[in-house]
């Protein structure tokens, strides 16, 4: 069973800085995409960013050039860089693994940490 711990949320004034990190247990194949979701109050989950095995990174446009996905394959880490936050960033961050198996994709989550940003 994939485990998906996160860390590294918390309250931040705006135009801070804050780094995410999550940390992935349990057996993980080599080919996967970690990434970063967010849900604000009242909203639906939504994509920040993903990287894929490859280290190859997709970003949402609303946080493109101010966040920084990357990952650790031998740590099985996956870290958000979050600069130049604003109070529209504020929710709760979750982990996502997607591991692309022969016999499909599997999706963990992790349960997530909240970010607040205030003006």
């Amino acid at each position: 069973q994939v485990q998906l711990v996160e860390s590294g949320g918390g309250l931040v004034q705006a135009g801070g800085s804050l780094r995410l990190s999550c940390a992935a247990s349990g057996r993980i194949s080599r080919l996967n995409t970690m990434g970063w979701y967010r849900q604000a109050p009242g909203k639906q989950r939504d994509l920040v960013a993903s990287i894929m095995s490859g280290s190859l990174a997709n970003y949402a446009d609303s946080v493109k050039g101010r966040f920084t996905i990357s990952r650790d394959n031998a740590k099985n880490m996956v870290y958000l860089q979050m600069n130049s936050l604003n109070p529209e960033d504020t929710a709760v961050y979750y982990c996502n693994v997607v591991d692309h198996t022969a016999w499909g994709n599997k999706d963990y989550w992790g349960q997530g940490t909240q970010v607040t940003v205030s003006l």
